[in-house]
């Protein structure tokens, strides 16, 4: 198989994946449970098997350890932890924040009740098994295959496209433009801060911060602290 099929390979598994997690976020709506039990067959299962075929795709690299790159993300984990928070507490005057717990208990059965386990299974397992898929698969694997530019784009745009059907009835029109941008641009810098690493660790590290900031706003929204 030669890069321009692995290219095609990668592209399409990454867009199907996407594509059946909308559909099961915006159309089936499931439990959490079962939603979770499904995206870790997409976004775990598939690349492992397509990497089993196509044994020029090497999938442990993407966890080999260094420590390059570390010192940078820990910088940025508490910067996007502040901004996050910082963000919330301008907005929720401005914007009508209640739709998310409202969203989410009728949507996929996350309350108030259950939000601590939800909130810890999202910033340590959720945020690996994106990272693995978003940024270890449809970035690091598909550089090697395509242009870099080309990886950066694709990954980052995957990554934020893939929310929209999970943020539907989440905020108001302004907020849901402005998450898919911020999702972008954070796609980016997790995809730059893998790319200096070479693996998925640094990103990881920021994504659990950015989650553990969206987690603490949860907490406030179902009035847990």
């Amino acid at each position: 198989m030669n890069n321009t099929k692995r290219k095609i390979s990668i592209i399409a598994i990454v867009a199907t994946c996407c594509l059946v997690m909308a559909a099961i976020d915006g159309i089936i709506q499931p439990g959490y449970a079962v939603k979770s039990a499904v995206k870790i067959v997409m976004f775990l299962a598939f690349p492992l098997i397509y990497s089993a075929v196509d044994k020029e795709i090497e999938i442990k690299s993407l966890f080999a350890g260094n420590k390059k790159g570390f010192r940078t993300a820990f910088c940025l984990c508490f910067a996007v932890f502040a901004i996050i928070l910082a963000a919330y507490y301008l907005l929720k005057n401005v914007f009508d924040f209640s739709m998310i717990t409202g969203a989410l208990t009728g949507d996929v059965g996350v309350n108030r009740d259950n939000f601590v386990f939800v909130a810890t299974y999202i910033s340590f397992v959720n945020s690996l098994l994106e990272e693995f898929f978003f940024r270890g698969f449809a970035f690091l694997t598909l550089s090697k295959v395509s242009s870099k530019r080309f990886a950066y784009l694709f990954s980052a745009g995957a990554f934020a496209l893939y929310h929209i059907a999970m943020m539907t009835g989440w905020f108001s029109p302004v907020v849901f433009v402005l998450a898919l941008v911020g999702l972008f641009a954070g796609g980016v810098i997790f995809n730059y801060l893998n790319d200096k690493s070479g693996n998925i660790y640094t990103s990881w590290l920021v994504h659990m911060f950015a989650n553990f900031a969206i987690n603490t706003i949860g907490f406030i929204l179902f009035g847990i602290i």
